[in-house]
């Protein structure tokens, strides 16, 4: 889980970095977008590489779900009968309920964003349209539901993260008594970037920054 965590968190980084080259302007933007499918030419033929990124990156979601589901069931199984005592802590209940629906509203999410922007087929500009238009289209003030939906499921992917990381460095061991404030500032501090980062986008053309 936490390795396939640690393969999404690295593209959330990337994805951000090409998203927010938006500010620069129509032309560098929509170059990203063609570098990304014709990266590797002429090694490698047209959008090659880009789909194999694609299909890790699916990989790295199913097997993210797989672990996560695999985990619940085992802690089910080691534990049938339910603990006397009904008090959770504040901190468990969140995390519980920021891992479970959160990972459902990311998932519908992510099925949204594909049709929306690699099939185009709700994308309101078109085929035809730049892929700088279509950003701009797709959250233009008069698609303001659109822009709600990717707020929200950019703030439950930056809560994910933050406990997520969190969680990984326990996993791989990496947390210890003199290191723990730092490592928690790391994942919320990382969980803290990638949202805002996200989030700058659908803003910016929202309020007429970009246009």
């Amino acid at each position: 889980m936490a390795v396939s965590g640690g393969v999404l968190v690295l593209f959330l980084i990337g994805h951000m970095v090409g998203n927010l080259k938006i500010f620069y302007g129509a032309e560098d933007f929509d170059h990203y977008a063609h570098w990304l499918r014709t990266m590797g030419e002429p090694a490698v033929p047209y959008r090659t590489l880009l789909t194999l990124l694609e299909v890790g990156l699916v990989v790295a979601v199913v097997a993210h779900m797989w672990s996560a589901t695999s985990l619940a069931l085992r802690a089910r199984r080691a534990r049938p009968v339910k603990y006397a005592s009904r008090k959770k802590s504040h901190a468990q209940g969140y995390a519980t309920h920021t891992m479970r629906y959160g990972g459902v509203i990311i998932a519908l999410f992510i099925v949204w964003h594909l049709l929306d922007m690699t099939f185009l087929v709700v994308n309101p500009a078109g085929r035809e349209a730049t892929p700088y238009e279509r950003v701009v289209q797709g959250f233009a003030p008069e698609n303001w539901y659109v822009t709600l939906f990717y707020v929200v499921a950019v703030i439950m992917v930056g809560l994910h993260l933050a406990h997520g990381t969190w969680s990984a460095f326990n996993s791989l061991g990496l947390r210890t008594p003199r290191n723990n404030r730092t490592l928690r500032g790391v994942a919320f501090a990382l969980a803290g970037v990638v949202t805002l980062g996200f989030l700058a986008v659908p803003f910016a053309v929202t309020f007429g920054l970009v246009s």
